[in-house]
């Protein structure tokens, strides 16, 4: 089993602190780093701060493109079919999964920690599938309500004088809202 990480057993204060420079530095200054924590009494190399600093650039780099994803979703998808919401469970089941994935690669990990952390993800998917499951049966109910009444609606204008096309399109637009 490998050595814990001497940057794991810094206080949550140095750590902020290492988290902050990194991030303002943009990753870069490992040796100006190394430095500073000397003089805080910390003994880590500069590549034991440059794989911690890949390591959360990688994870920035995930937040960063899931929030651009929330985003793009917001502004493609009209929240009337709630297909945001379908985005996001997408998006929350593939981050669970290369959670998972990370927590079974992780040779280093505590097993009562990786238990702990597998228990709390099968909790939280369970959540999510029931939630996705929820989704797609009110997706569905909406849009056959939506189709049956796009049906009268083309009955009605047939019955009330008007032409064939004009009732298809009526009926198309009303479609268009559960499509």
């Amino acid at each position: 089993m490998p050595k814990r990480s001497k940057i794991a057993t810094l206080p949550a204060e140095v750590r902020k602190y290492l988290d902050r420079t990194l991030i303002g530095t943009n990753f870069s200054g490992y040796e100006a780093l190394e430095a500073e924590l000397a003089k805080r009494g910390y003994s880590i190399g500069k590549s034991s701060i440059h794989r911690y600093g890949a390591n959360l650039e990688r994870r920035l780099a995930a937040i960063k493109a899931s929030t651009e994803a929330a985003v793009m979703i917001m502004d493609a998808a009209p929240d009337d079919q709630d297909a945001r919401s379908g985005a996001i469970v997408s998006l929350v089941q593939t981050e669970l999964f290369d959670t998972i994935m990370k927590l079974q690669e992780a040779v280093d990990a505590d097993p009562a920690a990786r238990v702990k952390l597998l228990s709390a993800a099968a909790k939280n998917i369970a959540t999510l599938t029931r939630a996705s499951v929820s989704l797609k049966k009110w997706q569905v109910e909406i849009r056959d309500k939506v189709k049956a009444v796009a049906d009268r609606v083309a009955r009605l204008t047939k019955k009330g004088g008007f032409s064939a096309k004009t009732a298809d399109d009526i009926r198309r637009e009303i479609l268009g809202i559960a499509t």
